[in-house]
């Protein structure tokens, strides 16, 4: 079977208040026109996924209410704390505990666990988007990503990266 990876960094998120934990920083204005431009990129791509792995960052979870709406069907939702403080090779591991039931995951997450995953699994792919991503994963940037075999074996390189998008690119 191929299963499909979606990994979405958070959108652009607000300093306005120095005083506020990291993990409730909300979206600035420019991370919620990001969040308009992928929830139609993701319409118009056909963008789907059976089960969303959200961090419970708060900017995480707006990024996620923003796009919601551009995905074709309405998947499994998993708020996930632990997934706004691991490291990539944690991130891997929650992959893997994926049920094989599920053909497809959109993970949004945290730099720099979420580039450290994209990059370490993306054992090929179109050159120009593996050197995009390589030089920068900004907020809003989304990679597909796709592989054989069960979530269970996934492991460093085992990828294909199909698509890099930011969302400056998109109109």
């Amino acid at each position: 079977m191929v299963h499909r990876l979606e990994l979405l960094r958070h959108a652009k998120s607000s300093w306005d208040d120095p005083g506020l934990p990291d993990h409730d920083r909300p979206l600035a204005p420019r991370g919620i026109k990001a969040c308009a431009r992928l929830r139609e990129h993701a319409r118009e791509s056909g963008l789907a996924a059976d089960l969303v792995l959200c961090s419970s960052a708060t900017r995480a979870v707006q990024t996620w209410e923003g796009i919601r709406g551009g995905l074709a069907d309405e998947p499994a939702v998993q708020i996930e704390d632990h997934l706004y403080r691991d490291d990539a090779d944690g991130l891997l591991d929650r992959l893997q505990g994926v049920s094989e039931s599920v053909e497809s995951v959109l993970l949004i997450g945290h730099n720099p666990a979420l580039e450290g995953l994209a990059l370490g699994l993306a054992g090929d792919g179109e050159a120009e988007a593996l050197a995009r991503m390589s030089a920068k994963y900004p907020t809003g940037a989304l990679a597909t990503l796709s592989f054989s075999g069960d979530w269970k074996e996934l492991t460093w390189a085992a990828a294909h990266l199909d698509t890099f998008i930011v969302p400056r690119e998109l109109k």
